[in-house]
């Protein structure tokens, strides 16, 4: 078996599990406090968005990998595909942790410019991968205006 096989899911599964302990400690006392826009999905709706995005981003970087005209560029791939997993990570930390709406606001913009690289990134290699990746990038602009409008609800 090939190693990344192995790799790129706990990559996935190791952002999913420390964004989800930094979600859960601001989740206790302190997010149930704040104003939210009447249109903010559940938190099921949430959790299930982001698991499909997990599931979707890893057969992305599957794919990728195992594209052999994708070997020239799997250096830039790699550096882009673990900044996009810090920046997720750092997103809930900022966010939740810290309470720093603004602050979470712009790294969700950066978070969000890591998706489309990786779409552009992919898009050469395989349109099936490029597309896994595009709710990904739809739902971080999503969260971005969604951060933004709860860091102006709380000012």
């Amino acid at each position: 078996m090939k190693p990344h096989y192995l790799i790129i899911p706990l990559v996935t599964v190791l952002v999913a599990v420390i964004g989800s302990r930094f979600t859960s400690v601001g989740l206790a006392e302190w997010y149930g406090t704040i104003k939210l826009p009447s249109w903010t999905p559940p938190g099921g709706v949430i959790g299930a968005v982001w698991t499909t995005i997990f599931i979707l981003s890893t057969a992305s970087a599957l794919i990728i990998w195992n594209t052999p005209s994708a070997k020239a560029k799997l250096p830039v791939f790699a550096a882009v595909f673990l900044a996009n997993a810090a920046l997720n990570v750092l997103w809930s930390w900022i966010f939740f942790v810290q309470h720093r709406l603004v602050v979470a606001g712009w790294e969700a913009v950066l978070l969000g410019l890591t998706c489309v690289a990786l779409v552009v990134l992919a898009w050469p290699v395989s349109r099936l991968a490029a597309a896994l990746l595009m709710p990904y990038a739809a739902w971080v602009a999503f969260a971005s205006y969604l951060t933004f409008t709860v860091a102006r609800l709380n000012r």
